[in-house]
């Protein structure tokens, strides 16, 4: 092969205008960034630091607990001296061309290290496994300190798994082998652009950095998302109520009722044709309704939880039986949509109108909060009332703030893998419609999240019978006694499904439940067509007392759990009748689907 010529070097290169005109861009917009800054804190004035989560005296009495056994801490030192010494030892085999075994690999699925060299390259596995060996240690020496209430235990951990996820490696252009790469061979234009899109998340985030997740620009409501045909026939000041067009020449007599959760949009349903469980269930001849919650600013901000069950689900079912004629409804929550269903069904217990609802479903719901999961980290006096000062001032709670919250749970997969994209390797982010939905966070009106976390959450009283009232109607689950079908996912870091079963067993009624596969939205949004993840069913009449007895004696199953649901419900009630055209009823057609409602995008300058 040739020797380039001083002509194929320079071509090489990248225009020196370009990046001159690069340069004093990035120059501008970070002096206007710095600049805006500087006036928002001299508004504010300066402030002493705050520990409003707690994290500093939880990590303060770790380390007292820690530095009151020296013995155990000084074992634990020798141990990961030892691990190192192996390392060493591992890799100076591998320098001399002799195969060896690593000491420590990165768990199955971790994303971070897919890149060939981190193993192939000597110099990145080192690192590589050097990272996964202090990480390794000093999970060990925190996650169960003798001595530590759980709740200071837990944030120890959540908070050290943070610290250790954000130095990986694979987050820094000089340790990580696909950026190393792209800065020489693109001359380091990569980290301008990177800085570029820097500055961009954080011009867009009023200030704030909020990392681009997807190219928002590639998708619109109704056009290629949320595109289920169907019309708006009725709303209040909290929901717009949306039914769906026909595709079947028979359709079944009970409508359907989706609840879909008010913390995020309905549309997860709805992403596309082909993933869409509402074109589904359409598909198989259910008349569907879904509720659409509104985004609410501070005029909202005295609505209570009970106004989602006055104002949403009853005024929905109302609207229905005026529609259609029917008196009865199957109907479907998703989440914390699942949990305003069960306390509605208890609700109409109560008032001796549970025919209304013969049927339930409950995707991914918790409604026993005694095990929360990680999310129980943030949710404490402290932190609560923190939340509620902040709350009240503004009138509601910034969604933004809850899917930062989310999105900790998963740092690696949905906070660093995009730092790495877009900012080291100076990429866009990737159309993705499940991102898209992801950034459409909503608000949440101060009264009603407040006694969410608190009555629910803090003080598990859905559970307690008589621990709520709605309406002058003391709550008791025990009553509901319609049959119930929970699809709970295994890999759930939101609701996880053991949480999910306990509630499941203070229902009165029978009840199916259904463990799918992977995660809180990939193993509920999975069609049939995609033939993936599989779900585990346990034969038994009752459910069994644990959550591990009632896996151990289940079977698991290939495909969607979409399928069983169909066949569960339909045997309750098989009987058809003519399709139902929602432009044909007596409630008057307000708009065309998805509605007005959804579309309320709250940007994050906004929120600033």
């Amino acid at each position: 092969m040739a020797a380039p010529t001083p002509e194929t070097q320079y071509a090489e290169l990248p225009d020196p205008q370009e990046v001159a005109k690069t340069y004093a861009e990035v120059a501008r917009r970070a002096s206007s960034l710095i600049s805006d800054h500087v006036q928002r804190q001299l508004k504010k004035g300066v402030a002493a630091p705050a520990d409003e989560l707690g994290i500093a005296q939880a990590f303060m009495d770790m380390m007292a607990k820690l530095l009151a056994n020296p013995y155990k801490l000084a074992q634990t030192q020798m141990n990961l001296v030892w691990d190192y010494f192996s390392l060493w030892q591992h890799s100076m085999m591998r320098f001399a061309g002799m195969n060896a075994a690593p000491v420590v690999a990165p768990e199955k699925g971790d994303k971070r290290f897919k890149d060939e060299e981190w193993e192939q390259h000597f110099l990145f596995d080192f690192i590589k496994q050097s990272y996964l060996i202090a990480a390794r240690h000093i999970h060990d020496t925190v996650c169960c300190v003798e001595g530590m209430d759980d709740q200071s235990q837990k944030k120890v951990n959540f908070y050290t798994r943070q610290y250790i996820d954000a130095l990986s490696p694979s987050n820094f252009a000089l340790t990580n082998p696909e950026v190393f790469r792209e800065t020489v061979k693109s001359h380091g234009q990569n980290l301008i652009k990177g800085l570029n899109n820097l500055l961009r998340d954080v011009e867009e985030g009023g200030g704030q950095l909020r990392v681009k997740m997807t190219d928002t620009s590639a998708f619109e409501l109704g056009k290629n998302v949320a595109t289920t045909p169907g019309k708006v026939v009725f709303q209040t000041d909290m929901m717009q109520l949306l039914q769906y067009s026909p595709s079947t020449d028979k359709v079944y007599k009970r409508p359907m009722l989706i609840v879909p959760p008010w913390i995020n949009k309905f549309y997860i349903l709805d992403l596309r044709e082909k993933n869409s469980y509402i074109k589904w269930c359409v598909d198989q001849g259910h008349t569907v309704f879904v509720i659409s919650w509104v985004n609410p600013d501070e005029s909202l901000a005295e609505k209570t939880f009970e106004s989602y069950v006055q104002e949403g689900i009853l005024a929905a079912l109302d609207a229905i039986e005026k529609q259609t004629g029917e008196k009865q409804i199957n109907a479907a929550g998703y989440c914390l949509g699942g949990t305003l269903l069960a306390t509605t069904l208890a609700y109409l217990a109560g008032k001796k109108q549970a025919d209304r609802i013969t049927s339930a479903t409950f995707f991914t719901t918790m409604t026993d909060f005694s095990e929360p999961g990680e999310l129980g980290v943030f949710i404490d006096e402290t932190q609560v009332s923190s939340l509620e000062k902040k709350m009240f001032e503004r009138g509601y709670l910034e969604g933004s703030e809850m899917a930062g919250t989310f999105n900790m749970l998963r740092s690696n997969d949905l906070i660093w893998s995009f730092v790495v994209n877009n900012y080291l390797m100076g990429k866009d982010p990737f159309p993705f419609d499940l991102l898209y939905w992801n950034s459409d966070s909503t608000r949440m009106p101060a009264k009603m999240h407040s006694f969410y976390l608190r009555r629910l959450y803090m003080e598990n009283k859905l559970v307690e019978p008589g621990g709520i009232e709605i309406g002058g109607v003391k709550i008791d689950l025990g009553k509901i006694k319609v049959p119930c079908y929970f699809i709970s996912t295994i890999e759930d870091h939101i609701a996880p499904w053991k949480s999910t079963y306990i509630g499941a067993r203070c229902f009165g009624g029978p009840v199916r439940f259904v463990l799918g596969g992977s995660g809180h939205i990939a193993g509920i949004v999975n069609p049939p067509a995609a033939n993936k993840y599989g779900y585990w069913i346990n034969p038994a009449a009752k459910l069994p007392a644990t959550s591990d007895d009632w896996f151990n004696g289940s079977q698991q199953h290939a495909g969607s759990w979409w399928t069983d649901w169909q066949s569960w419900v339909t045997a309750h009630d098989g009987e058809q009748v003519e399709p139902r055209d929602p432009a044909k009823g007596k409630l008057k057609v307000l708009e065309e689907a998805p509605g007005s409602f959804v579309k309320i995008r709250i940007d994050a300058k906004q929120a600033a």
